[in-house]
Parts: structure tokens; sequence; C-alpha cells
């Protein structure tokens, strides 16, 4: 077994703090909300949470450590197809980073949460919540996106319930998933194929969690 260095912590902070905004959001929605007041701007504010860690996160995907690019892990659909027939059989290439399946699991994952955060910046909860963008488009529009919001919510639950399935499945077969988001290392057998990550630039995340954090502060505020 060798230590093979993965995640930055820019990653690893996005991924716990995206948790924790999700959590919230689901919470305050699919509950009545106890012991938070007022749940529905709980809702908001962690929607709003949400937006501005898909803004750093699509920036980190261009602009962050290696194995958080998308050209490392959106691979072709050749390359997915054949991961896919090696794992149901028990032999699929040992990945550092996101393997074909779960590359493409992330960026659907990103597309949903960034459409269902956009999406909420539009609605009203018919009695006092209105979103910082409600009434920017006519009636039918805002219908057509709490519609959308609804079910789109339901599809990322089982998006959620998908990641934290596939999660399981690679801990049973020995990869511990969980603890690289903490550590930033996997423990691997052998070699990966896609090699070991690399180290941010810190520089570059701090400008790309700037601005995230901006419409952050913006949205809270608006």
């Amino acid at each position: 077994m060798k230590k093979v260095w993965v995640w930055d912590a820019w990653v690893r902070l996005f991924h716990w703090l995206l948790v924790i905004a999700l959590t919230v959001s689901f919470y305050t929605m699919k509950t009545g909300g106890y012991p938070l007041l007022f749940p529905v701007d709980w809702h908001a504010r962690a929607g709003y949470s949400v937006l501005g860690l898909m803004l750093f996160r699509w920036l980190w995907g261009v602009f962050g450590s290696r194995h958080a690019r998308f050209f490392t892990f959106l691979r072709s659909p050749r390359t997915l197809w054949d991961y896919a027939r090696q794992f149901l059989h028990g032999k699929e290439a040992l990945y550092a980073g996101h393997n074909p399946l779960g590359g493409w699991m992330v960026l659907l994952m990103l597309v949903s949460l960034t459409l269902q955060a956009g999406s909420g910046l539009f609605l009203h909860d018919d009695i006092l919540f209105e979103a910082p963008l409600y009434g920017s488009v006519g009636s039918q529009t805002t219908r057509n996106l709490a519609i959308f919001h609804n079910y789109n919510g339901n599809f990322l639950l089982i998006l959620i319930l998908l990641h934290i399935a596939a999660v399981g499945i690679h801990r049973l077969k020995g990869e511990r998933l969980v603890g690289a988001m903490f550590h930033g290392r996997k423990r691997l057998a052998f070699e990966p194929v896609d090699g070991p990550g690399s180290h941010a630039v810190n520089w570059r995340a701090l400008v790309c969690g700037a601005l995230a954090l901006g419409v952050v502060v913006w949205l809270w505020n608006s």
C-alpha cells in the first residue's frame, strides 16, 4: 500500500462546506426546520451559499490543482464504457482522482446544483419571502422555475444518495474516499493510472474564493 496525494485543501474545504449547505437546505425544505426560526430564510441562505460554492468550483475546475480540473477527469464515452464494463467484473483500473464514472457524476451534480441554486433566485413563498430576482421575469416563467426547482431538488436527492452509495461500494473495495476528503491522500494498493495530484496555487484559490464570497455576501444582503 502507498499513500498518494490527491485533493488540495480548497477542494476539501469546498466539499465539506457544500455538505453543510445542502444539509441545511434539505432539512429546512423537507421538515419544519425546528429549531431554526424562519426556515425559508435559512433555506434561501443555504441556497445562496451553494451558488457561491458552485461559482468557486466551476472556476477551480479550470484553474485548480491537477485532479480538481475538469480536463483530468472528464473522459471520452469509450473510456467511460470500458471502465463501467470492467467495474462490473471487478477488474476496473485504479484512479487517484475521479474515475470515469465518478467524473461524469461530478459534472452532473455540479450542473444540477447550479441550476437548483440559480432557479431559487427567482422564487417566493407566497407569504413574506421573496428571492433577490423575484419579479424580474414573467409570472409564467416564475411558475415554471418553481416547478423545475421542486423536481430538480428531488433529482438532486437521488444523485446524493447515489454518491453516498458509490462511496460505500468503494469502501468495501478498500478505497477510503471519505478519509481522503479530510487529509487529501488516498492509500492505494498500486500506482494509479492517472498519477498523483498536485498542490494548489493559493493565489488563484484566493481570487476564486473572493469572487464566490462576494456573490454570497451580496445575495445574503439583498
